[in-house]
């Protein structure tokens, strides 16, 4: 059985149904909660990461609130170094992209991008042209109606493709 490491970074964002899909495909979930200074074992112990989301940001990386963000990005960084596969929601996503030369930065709307507007409530996300070819996002054939809840928007690493968009946010899902 593979292991899988799971951080979480507050009490009511868990693995929810990632726990039914490891159940489901025999992977076993070792979660860590890093907002009770729960230490993170040896990278070495897992087959993958998932790192969870949270209301925290890139902009809290330096916040003594938070101390845990800087070792997850260099968590993420090893990961890259052994191959590990990994996934990052929400959160997570932003300290991926961050890791590997991305940033973030307040998600804007209207014509001259200055109105910050966060994304909250139901809406679409669809394949891009490279996720139709994905092997992660190929069977998005339709758009699959998803609940946002952010205010910011990932700036892609320079090797990243683009998975998935939606209306509001280009940057929904990439590799």
């Amino acid at each position: 059985m593979k292991r899988i490491l799971v951080l979480q970074h507050v009490a009511h964002e868990g693995p929810g149904l990632i726990t039914n899909i490891a159940k489901e495909t025999r992977l076993d979930l070792f979660l860590v909660r890093v907002y009770l200074s729960e230490e993170i074992p040896d990278l070495k112990l897992f087959h993958g990461i998932i790192i969870l989301g949270g209301p925290m940001g890139i902009g809290d990386v330096e916040s003594p609130q938070y101390p845990w963000l800087k070792n997850e990005i260099d968590l993420i960084k090893k990961s890259f170094e052994n191959h590990i596969p990994f996934i990052g929601i929400c959160l997570g996503a932003q300290l991926l992209s961050y890791a590997a030369g991305g940033n973030v930065e307040l998600l804007k709307c209207g014509t001259s991008k200055k109105q910050i507007k966060p994304e909250v409530g139901w809406d679409e996300v669809y394949a891009t042209s490279l996720g139709m070819e994905d092997p992660i996002t190929k069977g998005l054939i339709n758009p699959l109606n998803v609940l946002h809840w952010h205010g910011d928007r990932i700036l892609l690493p320079p090797n990243a493709k683009l998975l998935a968009s939606s209306h509001r946010c280009k940057e929904q899902l990439f590799s």
